[in-house]
């Protein structure tokens, strides 16, 4: 990038959602290119060095008649995504907190439009048409055979029953399953569950590897509501289905089998406002 100074003093928003954190910038003029939102997601996102973020966010003008805004989402380590559950409830404060748009509303993404309610720091959306599940498939890694699951909830997402969470070595495991050849090109994010109990009613714990973070991270929202559809699936929760994050904060997962619709509700966190200066960008 030749130039960088035009992204100094540039306007940015950054929100949280159960440990998942985004930076924001409104770009309904077109002025930032895909290829220098790839740039700045690398840039900015750097943990410490810089605003520090799990990724970047867009705010676009969409093409569909029935959304109020599109967006372009770019992981930390600059490649696009099609959908981010805990980015979209994030959005979606964002835009009826500073006044641009009111709930409920619909915004485009890569994925397929996406449903919204906003009440205050509480944020539901629908996710699109969960697609493509595969149950008990049998998954490779250092000469074991890991009895797996898969669902696109927006993003592709294999779901592993796992007892001893704590002890898990997510980092080496979820690697090898996100690049393996059977979820070759794009890989895939991973997540690990346990299903628990308390005072009678079951939730589940997830710990999840994403895709594009190269890492674990506190928490994802198609993550969970992947976690939450497989068990439902398998018989193994009722609806609507906890999951506890990794971060400690509980989401709440709606399955709607009627329209086949995954809806996730939880808080965001509106952490400041800024701007961008020259040495995040260095």
């Amino acid at each position: 990038m030749e130039d960088l100074r035009r992204f100094i003093d540039l306007n940015f928003y950054k929100l949280c959602a159960s440990g998942n954190d985004f930076i924001i910038i409104l770009n309904f003029d077109k002025k930032i290119s895909p290829e220098e939102g790839k740039f700045l997601a690398k840039k900015l996102c750097r943990y410490k060095f810089s605003i520090s973020a799990d990724g970047l966010i867009f705010l676009e003008n969409p093409v569909s008649p029935e959304a109020k805004f599109a967006w372009r989402f770019f992981n930390a380590d600059g490649s696009e995504a099609e959908m981010c559950g805990n980015g979209a409830r994030c959005v979606a404060r964002l835009v009826e907190e500073i006044g641009l748009f009111k709930s409920p509303f619909y915004f485009e993404t890569k994925a397929g439009l996406i449903y919204a309610e906003v009440k205050g720091k509480r944020v539901k959306v629908a996710l699109t048409e969960p697609k493509d599940l595969q149950i008990n498939l049998s998954i490779r890694i250092n000469q074991q055979n890991f009895v797996s699951h898969f669902v696109n909830t927006g993003v592709p997402h294999v779901v592993i029953f796992w007892d001893k969470l704590e002890e898990l070595p997510i980092e080496e495991i979820g690697a090898k399953i996100r690049y393996h050849e059977m979820f070759k090109p794009s890989g895939t994010n991973v997540n690990f569950v346990k299903i628990e109990e308390k005072n009678g009613q079951k939730f589940l714990k997830v710990r999840t590897y994403e895709r594009g973070v190269e890492a674990e991270t506190l928490a994802c929202g198609t993550g969970s509501s992947a976690s939450a559809y497989i068990a439902y699936k398998l018989g193994l929760i009722e609806n609507p289905v906890n999951v506890l994050t990794r971060g400690g904060e509980v989401l709440t997962i709606y399955i709607d089998e009627i329209e086949n619709k995954i809806y996730l509700e939880g808080d965001t966190i509106f952490v400041f406002e800024g701007k961008i200066k020259e040495d995040a960008l260095r």
